[in-house]
Order: structure tokens, then C-alpha cells, then sequence
């Protein structure tokens, strides 16, 4: 049995940024605590949580006093960094710089479409962390779109400004776009800002061709990573001999025969050493 790991899995620049940052506090000491987890991957979370890091809600938030408190690479809306500014609660902001750009895209966006009876549209997850940071700078005024189900929502009489969650599929943002110009009577009216993560997108084709060549692909991922669940469905689509695992301890050993190639591959919150840790796992069988 031959086992792979895909180089070009892993941790994306932002998340690296994001536990670096964390890291670097918890050595200086004192209490560090994460607003919501880290990454979407429960197993480095316990990882940090072992190093002292603290995971808190948005209820915990504003209770705390004199701590510091790190945003992580999802970032956050304004009315989160006006509350640690009242508790007197130190933040360290680690929003990936392409979250941050896109933040200040979409207020830019909502000020061109208040002056002509607009709406500003984004393609995300209905309550995922990055969304809610997002419509979170426009006061919630803002369309959320998962699927063409939910082009009902919009008013196509009136302008249009179309963005996206950095972490969405290019493949569906492209297919929105050409469901939302199709229903438009007057197609100028529609302003498309593709704010896909390239960095995050690009894998996509590379993780198809990664797929196709092995018998066997385990993915790794946390339950709730947004980004795994749409890349596995890729590796699924090439490869219907496709496992999502969370941990080692999920391998099943008749997933694999004796002579079959595995390539194992992860999200861009799957750290390195897991990834690392799974393919020894299943060297071990």
C-alpha cells in the first residue's frame, strides 16, 4: 500500500497567521481566549486548548474584563470590537487580510447601492462566523444566498451588488451570477465583485486531479469546516472510494486492500501534523 499526503492541503495563510498569533500570546502568559474556535477543526482546537488557550462565545464576550482576546482569521463585525473596547478587554485581531479587504468591499458596496435603492448580495453560509463578520459592517442589511433556491429574496427590480464569502465554491458563484442576469430585465443593473479566495479556489483543480490518482482518498476535516465539506464533495465527485475522517481513530481498514494507492488530503483548517498523523495510521495497518 502506497500512502500520499497532498502537499497543497493544509492550513491557508490566514489560519496560519491566526495560531501563530495565538501561540505567540500564550507564551508571553496571562489568559488568552479565541472567540469561537480557532480553526473548524476540533482537534486542533483541543491542541491550543491544552496550550492554555480558552475558547469563549459572543455571551462570554461581555462578561469578560481585563483579558485578552484574540479574533480569529473569520473576523468579526464592528459591534464586537465596541464591546471589547468598553470591558477594557485587549484584542488581538488576527482577520486574514482577505477577510479584511472583503469586509471593507462590502461597505463600499452598501454605500453605492444606498444611493440608488440597491441591495448588496452575498453568497455564504447562513451563520457561519465570516458571513456574520461580513453583513455585520452594513448593520445585517444584506442578502445571504446559499443556493439559486434563495435568488427569491432579491428584488430584480431593483440594483444589484454580488459578492461572496472568500471560502465559497467559483463553480456556484459563477452559476448564481447566471441565474441572477437571466431574471434581470435591464442586466446593468447587476454588479458582480468576485471576492473568492484564490488562494483557497485554486486548490480546487488540483484536488481533482489528486483525487483521480489514487484508489483510496481520505480527506480530513472538522465537522464544521464550510471549506472541507465543499472539497470533499470534490474528491467525492473524481472518486467515489472518498472518506471524510475527523481523526485516525475513524479509519476503517476495509476502506483499503493491500496493494491500493491512498492519497490523503485535507481543508484549508486541516492542520499539517494531522494529515501527517492519519497517513501513519494507515501505513499501520
Amino acid at each position: 500500500m502506497k500512502v500520499t499526503i497532498d502537499d497543497k492541503s493544509g492550513f491557508c495563510a490566514g489560519v496560519v497567521r491566526a495560531i501563530s498569533e495565538a501561540e505567540q500570546a500564550l507564551e508571553q502568559g496571562g489568559k488568552v481566549c479565541s472567540l469561537g474556535d480557532i480553526v473548524h477543526n476540533r482537534v486542533e482546537v483541543q491542541r491550543l486548548e491544552s496550550l492554555g488557550l480558552k475558547t469563549i462565545t459572543h455571551n462570554d464576550l461581555s462578561t469578560l474584563e481585563g483579558c485578552r482576546v484574540l479574533i480569529r482569521a473569520h473576523g468579526e463585525p464592528p459591534s464586537t470590537y465596541t464591546l471589547a473596547a468598553e470591558r477594557g478587554i485587549e484584542i488581538i485581531d488576527a482577520t486574514c487580510p482577505v477577510v479584511a479587504a472583503l469586509q471593507r468591499r462590502v461597505k463600499r458596496a452598501y454605500q453605492t447601492m444606498q444611493s440608488c435603492n440597491g441591495q448588496v448580495v452575498i453568497l455564504g453560509k447562513r451563520g457561519h462566523a465570516e458571513v456574520v463578520g461580513l453583513t455585520g459592517q452594513v448593520s445585517q442589511d444584506a442578502i445571504v444566498v446559499e443556493s439559486v433556491e434563495d435568488l427569491n429574496q432579491i428584488d430584480f427590480t431593483r440594483p444589484i451588488y454580488f459578492l461572496s464569502q472568500t471560502t465559497q465554491s467559483v463553480a456556484l458563484f459563477e452559476k448564481l451570477c447566471q441565474e441572477m442576469s437571466q431574471r434581470l430585465n435591464n442586466k446593468q443593473i447587476l454588479t458582480v465583485d468576485d471576492t473568492i479566495c484564490r488562494r483557497v479556489s485554486s486548490r480546487e483543480e488540483h484536488l481533482r486531479a489528486f483525487a483521480r490518482a489514487h484508489d483510496v482518498i481520505v480527506f480530513v476535516c472538522g465537522r464544521k469546516s464550510s471549506n472541507g465539506k465543499v472539497l470533499f464533495e470534490i474528491c467525492r465527485e473524481e472518486n467515489p472510494h472518498s472518506y471524510n475522517i475527523e481523526e485516525p481513530s475513524e479509519i476503517d481498514p476495509q476502506w483499503f486492500t493491500a496493494d491500493c494507492s491512498v492519497g490523503v488530503c485535507g481543508a484549508t483548517s486541516t492542520p499539517a501534523w494531522l494529515m501527517k498523523n492519519v497517513a501513519q495510521s494507515i501505513e499501520q495497518l
